[in-house]
């Protein structure tokens, strides 16, 4: 598909702040590289700031340096907000974007649509309209602040759209599919050449549990966190275990190490992510609580045990490669042993061509509203 062409570039400014969100904006940077009539200012508020779950995204992705870093770092959820709201008002009054783009349901996305909502700045939703109808998870608070003040919505699939006309939203909507697809279906071969790493772990094809944990939920919650650490006790095969800053200082703080003791339990830093593709691709189940790790096991078709109630991605769930058992370990082990992997598969979450949907939206958007 061409992309649109017309003689004014536009300024799109791009907001990341967390891994999930540099997933997503590394295929919309390299769309708007692409494109004639789009320049792009990359703006990363500093939420996630250690090197495993920033930098390394930003060189193994291909994602540009940012322009801006603001260094907000970590705090309390209104903290954080506060200080991006301050900073980014003075990129904003610097640059004068003719759109802002936000990515996901982070604090990071929440407080940059604010921004720009507050400047009079047309704002652009990757992955608008998800929701998982619960005000006591943060995510679910971003969502919803976000979509409040958005112009263009970027939903990835026909639920998120049904879900923002339940809300009375129909302007302004485009399924495009899911962006963060757009990595994995394009860059198969890079995950086939970090293919090693099953070596280098001991490990083999469909001999191991991947598992991840990090949502304020359950790392908050330290008898929640138990719960979902002792099903090491029961599993005998080999538990491949990245770890969250979050969750490995809750761990630490409560003396909840021995459960990483056992022998089957492999922990590791935080890693990258075509290494995680790996681990996913290959795994026997996949345990966890992210939702990009929901649909990366959707999309290697590899059964996957959601660590909540609640989930964005129902699709998974609907077919039956995803099931919610929550953070109970009596409920994750009975979801263990009566798992039956599902004979359909529709691939709901796209084609690899997001980005350039995106883009080319974008780009007629804002030669319509310069007429």
């Amino acid at each position: 598909m061409p992309l649109f062409s017309c003689m004014k570039p536009y300024k799109i400014l791009s907001v990341v702040g967390a891994r999930p969100q540099f997933i997503k904006a590394a295929p919309l940077s390299k769309a708007i590289a692409a494109s004639d009539n789009l320049t792009e200012v990359l703006v990363h508020t500093g939420q996630h700031y250690d090197y495993a779950l920033s930098q390394q995204f930003f060189d193994e992705l291909g994602l540009p340096t940012p322009q801006y870093n603001l260094e907000i770092g970590s705090g309390r959820h209104a903290y954080q907000m506060g200080q991006i709201l301050i900073k980014l008002d003075a990129v904003l009054e610097k640059e004068k974007p003719d759109m802002v783009v936000v990515f996901g349901d982070t604090n990071s996305t929440a407080a940059a649509a604010i921004t720009a909502a507050k400047n009079n700045i047309p704002l652009a939703h990757v992955e608008a309209g998800l929701r998982e109808w619960n005000k006591r998870i943060p995510e679910e608070i971003n969502k919803m602040l976000t979509d409040a003040v958005t112009d263009l919505y970027f939903p990835p699939t026909q639920t998120g759209v049904d879900n923002l006309k339940k809300q009375g939203v129909t302007e302004g909507v485009y399924l495009v599919g899911d962006i963060g697809m757009d990595l994995i279906i394009n860059n198969l071969d890079k995950i086939e050449r970090h293919k090693n790493l099953l070596e280098k772990l001991s490990i083999t094809e469909g001999s191991y549990f991947f598992m991840t944990c990090h949502r304020a939920g359950n790392t908050d919650d330290v008898g929640q966190l138990e719960q979902i650490l002792s099903i090491f006790d029961t599993i005998k095969e080999p538990i491949i275990f990245p770890i969250h800053p979050r969750t490995k200082n809750t761990i630490e703080k409560h003396g909840l190490q021995h459960y990483l003791e056992k022998k089957n339990v492999v922990v590791l830093e935080p890693i990258g992510f075509w290494d995680t593709q790996v681990l996913i691709q290959n795994a026997k189940m996949v345990l966890t609580d992210s939702g990009g790790v929901i649909k990366e096991a959707y999309f290697h078709r590899v059964p996957c045990l959601i660590l909540q109630k609640e989930i964005e991605w129902i699709e998974a769930v609907r077919e039956g490669w995803a099931k919610l058992v929550g953070s109970q370990s009596s409920d994750i082990l009975s979801g263990i042993r009566s798992f039956e992997r599902p004979t359909v598969w529709s691939g709901f979450l796209g084609d690899g061509r997001t980005a350039t949907r995106i883009v080319n939206i974008i780009s007629h958007y804002l030669k319509n509203i310069d007429q």
